[in-house]
Parts: structure tokens; sequence; C-alpha cells
């Protein structure tokens, strides 16, 4: 078949016969499947063929009748439709023109004829084949005056869009404009519109030509309204590329009646300077944003106002801020670990916590910083541990002290209206860090305070919360500051005091008190070559053997820390130092005398056990802040009316615990042998020694009701017998809390017994070999089994 002779539009020149009057049209047809684009009758349209069952489809027409069935798919992506994934409405083409190219490709120049729809499919062939039924174009009663109507108004919405900027060959124009057949004016127009393939198949679809006519024309209406849209968008894209010419054209000028009166050469300058600066510092968008914005007033701002002093103040914060630079992870795992060991003997969770949290940065690089919480009584070692987690990781070390902090914006920053504001002490320790990703310790945060200008931790909430510290907005800065790759550490001395909402978003990790054994280690390792370095001493002027260390411990030092052990150290270094500034050339070596001659005598009433068995004292152990403590319970019976005294100091749950001993004690008479008339005849008064010191807690409950019990019926309790644990009036004991601070101190008192509630066994873990080994730990239930190894 010989190609007709077309025009730039893809219709023939000569198109007053109908084709399908002499064209006749095979009732099966094989199929091309077209995946992005639909065809219409009257329409000359070139295709490229890719697909194997494609290519067998043209050859087989060129093989017959040179007819194929052209059917958009349904799914674009497919590379082998299959017969459920085309529409069913297609339309019949010609095969003009084929022209094979390499890698099994085809291009075809195809005519469509007719609108045709399948009856029926065979997928078994190489191709596609399809039994067609040609649709004929039916046309509903419709006047010809508005038939008429509706053409015109088709044409003229086509020379709209056209006039718009839509791309339309002029020669499609006039063909439109010539047409009298309604259903060939509405193909040739969806022919020439970016239609998507829903509505394109739609137009297809449509039998009466009216009626296709009046889709096109809703389709042409929204193009007209697509079009004006976007050449309204255009239009204010040129007025403003106008006005960023005509501003810089003003500015020019600006800055040319500057340079004549000898203004703005300092001003342009420090600007250029905060340009290039906030170009090396890679800001984000948003602050990047501001910072510009900011720029802008600058420039327009006489040097002499008070406000430019202002702005360049909050330039110059925008431009140091560490918005993109951070230090490289040391994520050599042993290295860490070595560092850690270095600087901190024992501590052991918390040094495989932070190896840990390195295991996780060398899999995930972008993985975020954990929020810990180191709780322990002062001097054992909670800031200077983040100083050495700063230096395992290889970070940048911050420090910010919480204590007494009672202005929400010393966190988040003052706003910029008030007078001398200023950044938080969030973003001035980052600045001070030099990095985005420093170790950030804030210590104390259990003494933040709260007043009328706002609570500090509830604005901590924000910083130390993973899912929100990613976009910290300061009000100093306005804008979001990322501080996800921060590695944030608090410490406190007690949970109490923390905020409920802030304790919950940090882990907790505690630190106890240090055995003595420890104590001499790290004294040791650590502390004596500090101090001797400090003194300028090396460690052959003094010679301080381990046993003298324990002398130092034991009678100088009472404390869970180290912090009163460090500074008799250094009383002992200055008085060397003393001695050597004076003539002295022989090395120092310490003795028991020297230290007493250099410390005085011994400050500490040992905290030992009681010199022998004796009734109605028994000893209790109790939690402090600053460690466990050894508490000796006295109680007395005499002759009375049954009344109970209480001195010492003691708190309202101590006082409840012993009207509780009271109470079993009377109820348990008959089984410890005490008279039915005892309690009615006598008095009893408990009384905790050092009544200046305040005590409360449930804990002293089983030591109480042992001293109680013991000075009613007369037997001695156990000198080496120390015990903790709450009792209740049935005579169970319940768990308590600081069970590692209460034997620690029950070490130092050189008591080898410990009794503990059962349920306390868990926290035994906790507990160094060593100290398990000195101190024999005795799970009980009830308080039968405490008296029946505390009393002789």
């Amino acid at each position: 078949m010989s190609a007709p002779e077309m025009n730039e539009s893809g219709f023939q020149k000569d198109d007053t016969i109908k084709q399908e009057e002499r064209i006749e049209i095979p009732s099966i047809l094989p199929v091309l499947p077209l995946p992005d684009v639909v065809t219409y009758p009257y329409t000359i349209i070139p295709l490229l063929v890719t697909t194997e069952r494609g290519i067998s489809a043209v050859d087989q027409a060129l093989s017959e009748s040179r007819m194929v069935l052209l059917v958009t798919q349904r799914d674009q992506e497919g590379d082998t439709p299959m017969s459920k994934d085309m529409y069913d409405i297609g339309t019949v083409g010609a095969v003009i023109r084929m022209l094979k190219l390499p890698e099994q490709k085809v291009r075809v120049l195809v005519q469509g004829i007719a609108r045709a729809k399948v009856q029926s499919w065979e997928d078994q062939r190489p191709y596609i084949q399809a039994h067609i039924k040609v649709l004929e174009e039916v046309t509903r009663d419709i006047s010809g005056v508005q038939l008429e109507a509706l053409m015109r108004n088709v044409s003229s919405a086509l020379e709209k869009v056209a006039a718009l900027g839509k791309n339309i060959s002029q020669e499609v124009m006039v063909i439109a404009a010539n047409l009298d057949d309604p259903g060939r004016l509405a193909d040739l127009v969806a022919s020439n519109l970016s239609l998507k393939i829903e509505e394109a198949q739609e137009i297809l679809s449509i039998l009466d030509p009216s009626k296709r006519l009046k889709r096109i024309h809703e389709l042409l209406a929204r193009e007209v309204e697509l079009l004006e849209v976007q050449q309204q968008i255009n239009t204010q894209a040129k007025d403003e590329i106008d006005k960023g010419q005509k501003e810089f054209f003003l500015r020019q000028q600006l800055k040319a009646i500057q340079t004549e009166l000898g203004e703005g050469n300092e001003l342009s300058e420090d600007i250029r300077n905060y340009i290039k600066k906030a170009d090396e510092a890679k800001m984000p968008k948003e602050a990047r944003e501001e910072f510009d914005r900011q720029v802008r007033r600058l420039e327009r701002m006489v040097p002499d106002m008070a406000e430019t002093a202002t702005v360049r103040t909050y330039l110059d914060w925008m431009v140091v801020l560490p918005w993109s630079f951070q230090t490289k992870d040391n994520l050599n795992l042993r290295k860490a670990k070595k560092i850690l060991n270095e600087d901190h003997h024992g501590l052991d969770k918390i040094k495989e916590r932070i190896i840990e949290h390195l295991a996780v940065r060398k899999l995930k690089q972008d993985s975020k910083g954990p929020i810990l919480c180191f709780v322990g009584p002062p001097g054992t070692g909670k800031t200077s541990l983040g100083k050495s987690i700063a230096r395992a990781l290889g970070r940048s070390f911050v420090r910010l002290s919480l204590g007494g902090v009672h202005d929400e914006a010393e966190v988040r920053g003052h706003r910029r209206t008030y007078v001398g504001a200023m950044p938080g002490r969030i973003l001035q320790g980052l600045h001070q860090a030099k990095s985005r990703n420093p170790v950030f310790m804030m210590d104390e945060v259990d003494k933040l305070g709260a007043d009328f200008r706002g609570d500090p931790s509830s604005a901590l909430l924000e910083v130390l919360d993973p899912e929100q510290n990613n976009s910290f907005r300061d009000n100093y800065l306005g804008v979001s500051f990322d501080l996800s790759n921060v590695l944030f550490i608090t410490t406190a001395n007690v949970l109490d005091t923390i905020h409920p909402a802030f304790r919950d978003r940090m882990e907790i990790i505690f630190l106890s008190g240090y055995t003595e054994e420890e104590k001499i280690a790290i004294a040791g390792r650590h502390i004596l070559p500090k101090q001797l370095e400090a003194h300028g001493l090396t460690g052959k002027d003094l010679i301080m053997p381990d046993p003298m260390f324990r002398t130092i411990i034991r009678g100088y030092t009472r404390e869970a820390g180290l912090r009163n052990l460090e500074r008799e150290v250094a009383t002992i270094c200055r008085k060397v130092v003393m001695k050597f500034a004076i003539g002295r050339r022989k090395p120092v070596v310490l003795t028991e005398a020297k230290i007493k001659s250099y410390l005085g005598p011994s400050r500490n009433m040992p905290e030992e056990r009681l010199r022998h068995d004796q009734v109605g004292i028994a000893t209790g152990l109790a939690w402090t802040p600053v460690g466990g403590e050894v508490l000796f319970v006295e109680a007395q019976a005499m002759n009375g009316k049954g009344s109970l005294i209480l001195t010492g100091q003691m708190g309202d749950i101590m006082k409840e615990s012993a009207h509780a001993a009271l109470s079993y004690a009377r109820a348990h008479s008959r089984e410890y042998r005490i008279a039915d008339e005892f309690f009615a005849m006598h008095d009893f008064h408990i009384h905790i020694p050092e009544g200046a010191i305040p005590k409360d807690g449930p804990s002293a409950g089983v030591t109480l009701a042992t001293a109680l019990i013991s000075a009613c019926t007369g037997r001695p309790v156990h000198k080496s017998i120390a015990m903790t644990g709450e009792i209740t009036l049935r005579g169970d004991v319940l768990p308590v809390g600081g069970v590692k601070e209460k034997i620690l101190a029950a070490h130092r008192g050189k008591i080898r017994t410990v009794m503990i509630p059962r349920q306390n066994q868990k926290d035994l873990y906790e507990i160094p070999k060593q100290l398990r080994k000195e101190v024999e730990v005795i799970l009980i239930d009830r308080v039968t089994d405490v008296l029946r190894r505390a009393l002789a």
C-alpha cells in the first residue's frame, strides 16, 4: 500500500472519501500493543516497535493485508503485554512503511483507518491476535445550529491554546478551521493535545461525534486554564528578575553615593566577610535564608545606628557556630577501651556502654548519640569520666554546670528584642567545642531551679530527646540547629529531685562508692602521680606504700568518693615540698608516724562494729547521697504504761517503721517468751545516735525490730551482724535500695556478715567479687530469720 500525501498534522490532504468505504477490513487482525500513545482514525503516526510480539505482529500484517490493530496498554511499564493488560477499543491501522533497525528494533509508519472493538483475544501465537468489530460513528439528534456552535467553540479554544504558547503547527490550525466533520475535528484536536492515556482512550471510545466534541471542548477549557496560570507564573518570574536587576542598579548607585560621602566602605567589607564565612560554614537552607535576610537589613542600615550593632552581633554568632563541621570518631574499639582503662579504675558497666556505642557507630555512621545520666555520690569520678569518654571517642569536650540555673533563657537563649541578648548555654558550648558532635556534659542536673522566669528542666526536655533535638530552636538564633550528633552526658547525686519527664529521656547509669581496695588502686595509679606532678615532685622524691593509703583512707577520709583522699594526698605533697625547699635531699618514705605528723591525729571515729554483744543495740545499714553508712539502733525498755519514745531526728517513714516493729513484737510476744503484761507495764525508748543528723527511710525496719525485741527479751544482738530491710506487720521483710552502698559501708566498718531481703538478690551482681569474698551476705524472708541469727 502506497502512502497517501499527508500534511504536518498527520491528516491526508484529500479527505473527502472515508477510508472504511474503500478498504475492506478483515475481522481478524494481529495486535500491535502501544505502551504510551493512543492513535485515532485519519492520522499517520511513526512507531518504534521493540518487543518480540510487536515485531511478529508487524511481520504478520505485512504478509497479509498490511493491517494491524493498534491498542494501548493499560500498564505502560510491561515489556511483554498480554491481552488482559490492554484496552478493548483500538484503531485499525495500515502499515505504510517499515524500517528495520539494529538490536531487534523496527520503526513503522502506520495510518489510522477506523475504530474497532475487540470481541476476543488469542495469546497463543508469537503475536497477539484479535477478533474485531469495526465501530461505526453514531450521531444522535442534535440541531445543526448547535453542532456548528460547538465546532466553532472548539476551533476558537484551539486558537486560544495556540496563542497561549501550546506547540501546535499553523497547518493544523488551518485544517481545523476548514473541517466540517465534528468527529474528525475532535480526533484532530485530541491528537494534538498532551492528554493522559486514560483521557485519550476515553475520546477514542466515544462513538457519538457531538458528544466526543463536547468532551474535547471540556479538555480544551482545562488546557486554557492551565496555560493561563503557567503564563501568569512566567510573568511573575520575569517581574522578579526585573525587580532584582532594579535593586542591583539602585544598590550600585547607593554604593557610589556612600563612597563619595566616605561612608559604607567598612560596612561593605564586613558584609563581604560575613558572606565568605557563611559560605565556609555551610549552613542549612533555613539558617542561610535567615542569614541572608539579616545581611540585607544590614546593607540598608546606617553604620551609626544602634540596631546595626545588634544585627552585627547576630551575624557574628551565625557564622561562628559549627553548622557542618564535626570531628571524626575513633572507631578503634581496642584503643578506646585502652584509653578508658588508663583514665579510670573499675566502672566496667559504663565503659562497656561506651564501647557498645562505638560499635554501633562503626556499623551505622548516622546513628543518634545516646543520652546518658551518671548518678552517684560526690567524688566518684562522674565528670572526669566524661572527659575520658571524649578522649576515647576523639571528640571535643564541653562541660556545663546546671547547679542553681533557674532561668529558661540560660538554656534556650534570650530573644533578640532584649538588650544584651545572647544564645543559650547549649549553643555557646557548641561554639566553644568548635564541632557539632562534642561530648557535652551537663553537671548537677538534680540541682536545677525553677521560678517565675521559667523551668530550665522543661527547656532541656527538647535538648535531651533524641527524637526532637535534631531541630533544636534557640530563641536568639530563631532557626533550627541539629543536636542529634552530640553525645549528651548528665550527672546527678540523686534522682528524686529530677523532673520525671526529664528523667524518662535519659539512660540512667549508677556509680556507687568505691571499696577500700579500689580506692588504694586508684590512689596509686591516678591520684598520687597527679599530685606529684602538680607539686613539682617525682616518684623518687615521695614514696607512699599501699598500707599508707589504707591508713589515710581509714583515719582521715569518710566518703564514698575520692575527693577527701585527694586533698589529704595533696597536703602530704605540700609538706614534702616544704622539706625539700629548706634543703632536704633524701627521698621521703611515708610511714604512719609521718602521716600523723603531716595530717595531725586521726579525725574519723572508725566505723567499726560494736566491741561486744549488747542487749537492745542492733547494727543497721543506711543509704545517703554520699554513700552507705553504718547505723546503730538503741532500744530500752523501762517501767511505764506502754508508750513509745522516738529520738535521734527520725523522719516520718522511720517513725512508722518503729511503730510497726513494736506492733510486731506485741503480736508475737509468746513466740519470743515475752510476758503478756510486759508491754502494758513498760515504756519503750528507741534512739539512733548522731541526733543532729536527720534520718528517714523504711530500710531500718528489721534493725528497729531486732533492737526492740532484744530489749524486751534481754537477749544480746551479735556485734558482727548488720542488717537492712523493710518490715510488715505480718513479719515479712521487703526489698530496699542502695544495697551496694550499704555492703560497702559494712565492709568499711569491718562487719563481715550482712543480712538483706531475699528480693534484693538481683542487686548482688553489682558487688565486686573481692567484696563478696570478704563479706558474707545472708538472704532473709521474714523477721524470724533475722532474729534467729542475730539474737544470741
